[in-house]
């Protein structure tokens, strides 16, 4: 056997391996490549050949080449995991963080035209509408597939489109009524009612831990309640209806999409929620408040004060945000366990707090702060304590 030695910085070119590239998973047989490591780099490349010829490798029988540098800590063949690894990270960062930006924008432009505009059932028509066309569109251009509907599945999906359009109307008659910061403090009671619908209709049990993290959460809701500035009892009983709501919907879906034949995909479910939410609520919305929205009713507006224009742009902003930050949650939910997604709501809810704070100027007393603190952080244990519970013991 001879031995024949390659430093690093002498190249393996065509001109030296007529026959065989770095590229091909068959090599000779009796050639090994050797990477000696310093400092986490190859040094040098020791290829064994057979007695035959020292420097030309030419020999027709030798079928393939074995790499030993794999199992070499620091390899070359870990650099494109870890490069898929940063890209992923990166771009589920990035989708966090469109996904506040949206619900902080959305947050803004809601509160501004309920404002102005008090009617919040024509406001909340508009956004599943606005949002039923951008999912036609969605499935027009082919960028999701569009799903496929049977009565069966239809069956299924009305009760909780039901109470997704119950959940969004009463939200926005609460952000019509109190500070965007109250409505979402008191939003941070859903794990509690959770815990109530789970237990009565799916007959699952809290744990110890998942009770004792209620108590800070009701607590710092009631301590932000009392010293809450804009406290409105309409505010309040809406918000949290809409905490009921949005919570039976969570539980109706889990006790009825159970079969696989009726399940749908997370945006494919939403998408077709929405529009079934559109159809339901826009005869009511004529119904109860009328047509709010004809060019002679916003003429009439217009000489009372209200700038249409404005009122119309930061609508249809609002609409977009509404529909692109769910859209963006639910692409986020296929990427991330629930328990991870639900401790993603959370940290938004406190950026949506925070930012309406500053943005709308509210005034904020000290124990309020102290409250929705306490409540916040009741939240952050009772996903805690959901997630070890998920965990199975190991021994």
């Amino acid at each position: 056997m001879h031995t024949l030695s390659f430093v690093s910085h002498f190249p393996l070119t065509p001109l030296h391996f007529p026959h065989y590239t770095t590229k091909s998973k068959n090599f000779p047989p009796q050639l090994s490549l050797h990477s000696h490591p310093i400092n986490g780099f190859s040094s040098s490349l020791l290829l064994t050949a057979p007695k035959a010829s020292p420097f030309i490798i030419s020999t027709p029988n030798i079928a393939s080449f074995r790499l030993l540098a794999a199992s070499v800590p620091g390899a070359r063949s870990d650099e494109p995991t870890r490069a898929s690894d940063l890209v992923k990270t990166l771009q589920l960062g990035s989708m966090f963080a469109t996904w506040y930006l949206l619900n902080i924008y959305f947050n803004i432009y809601n509160k501004q035209v309920l404002k102005v505009y008090p009617f919040p059932a024509t406001v909340t028509a508009f956004q599943f509408g606005f949002a039923s066309l951008m999912i036609n569109l969605i499935w027009t251009l082919n960028l999701h597939r569009r799903p496929s509907i049977s009565g069966s599945q239809l069956a299924v999906i009305f009760p909780l489109a039901v109470a997704h359009t119950m959940g969004n109307l009463l939200t926005n008659i609460s952000l019509g009524k109190v500070a965007v910061s109250f409505t979402h403090t008191i939003k941070a009671m859903e794990p509690f009612f959770t815990v109530l619908l789970s237990t009565l209709f799916l007959g699952q049990r809290p744990t110890f831990w998942v009770i004792s993290s209620l108590l800070p959460i009701v607590g710092g809701v009631a301590l932000a309640s009392m010293t809450e500035v804009s406290f409105n009892w309409i505010g309040f009983t809406t918000a949290m209806a809409s905490n009921l709501t949005n919570q039976s919907r969570n539980v109706l879906s889990k006790k009825l999409m159970n079969n696989e034949e009726e399940t749908l995909d997370n945006i494919n479910l939403y998408s077709v929620i929405t529009i079934i939410s559109f159809i339901l609520l826009l005869p009511c919305t004529i119904l109860v408040e009328g047509v709010k929205f004809t060019p002679s009713y916003l003429q009439y507006a217009a000489s009372q004060g209200l700038n249409v224009r404005e009122l119309v742009v930061k609508s249809v902003l609002a609409a977009f945000c509404f529909h692109a930050y769910q859209q963006v949650s639910y692409m986020i939910l296929e990427m991330v366990s629930p328990v991870t997604h639900s401790v993603g709501n959370c940290v938004k809810r406190v950026v949506v707090i925070v930012s309406s704070v500053v943005f709308f100027q509210t005034p904020v007393s000290s124990i309020n702060t102290l409250g929705t603190g306490i409540a916040l952080v009741g939240v952050f244990l009772y996903l805690r304590a959901k997630q070890n519970k998920a965990v199975p013991k190991t021994n």
